[in-house]
């Protein structure tokens, strides 16, 4: 097999600079009302923690039990430097820097989340160890070979080139290092109803099945080690967050509600919808460079 480094993914401004996508989830006066949730909490920047935050910080499916699941198929150690690709507020981020005492470097192209998040890390303590960088998924501010694994964390659905966002972040990946996807795919033909969680249109949309996941990663020189269908935990998840809703008074301190406000229920509702239909699912791909 060829030891040659793929190309560089070519990038154009239509893709490095997604002013759709970041609209959609920028949040003015974040950090605002995360520090007043720390306050309600019964909490302060200085006694709060990784956990405290996860409510609000692991934006996705399954929250911390998906991440945990996920990062253990990495086998990350702490001589690692983790490339977390969509780091929103960098949740994730921060739980793998904590857990395994390594580097983490994140990328997002929402300003509010990439300055909030870098906020949080000195918060918990992490600033030295986790930085993350406004930036497009399509050509990242890094170094070939620069990271030793990588994840992306409900991303793909607002990138449509997924052919160049394989090939960028196989150029900035050790070979023999690991690459986990977690993202909302298409498992079944159907119409998708919006809003959703990740898109207010189908324009900023780019649902796809993993099936062009996976030859967009074997085309960047990857190997697929595992896939994953996470419907039924994802259906799980979401039916334990209903189950708990009608004991509380008011909505919790920190959530989901922090940053998609008043947008929440009916993005939710629309993409349970069509998970329940079949039309789509949370899908884990593992994959590997090889050499």
């Amino acid at each position: 097999m060829s030891t040659s480094k793929p190309p560089k993914a070519p990038v154009d401004a239509a893709t490095s600079d997604r002013s759709d996508v970041a609209g959609h989830y920028a949040r003015s006066g974040l950090i605002d009302a995360i520090e007043t949730g720390i306050v309600q909490m019964g909490k302060t920047l200085d006694t709060i923690t990784i956990d405290d935050l996860a409510q609000v910080d692991e934006f996705h499916i399954g929250g911390r039990t998906a991440t945990e699941e996920l990062i253990e198929q990495l086998g990350v150690t702490s001589d690692d430097h983790v490339l977390d690709v969509g780091c929103g507020l960098g949740g994730p981020a921060r739980f793998v820097a904590q857990r395994f005492k390594c580097r983490v470097s994140g990328i997002d192209l929402t300003s509010d989340y990439v300055e909030t998040g870098n906020r949080l890390c000195n918060w918990v303590g992490l600033g030295d160890s986790v930085e993350l960088r406004r930036s497009s998924a399509l050509s990242m501010p890094f170094q070939d070979r620069m990271f030793d694994a990588a994840y992306m964390i409900h991303v793909g659905m607002n990138i449509d080139d997924k052919e160049s966002l394989c090939v960028e972040v196989s150029r900035v990946l050790r070979p023999g290092s690991r690459f986990a996807i977690y993202d909302v795919m298409r498992t079944a033909e159907g119409e998708l109803t919006y809003p959703v969680p990740w898109a207010t249109t189908p324009a900023s949309s780019s649902v796809a099945a993993a099936e062009r996941y996976k030859q967009s990663l074997q085309r960047a020189g990857f190997e697929i080690l595992s896939e994953r269908n996470r419907r039924d935990f994802g259906l799980a998840y979401f039916n334990d967050l209903r189950s708990r809703a009608p004991a509380a008074t008011a909505p919790a301190p920190l959530g989901l509600h922090t940053l998609m406000g008043e947008r929440r229920p009916h993005q939710i509702k629309n993409m349970l919808e069509s998970i329940s239909s079949g039309t789509i699912a949370p899908v884990e791909l593992i994959a590997r460079k090889v050499d």
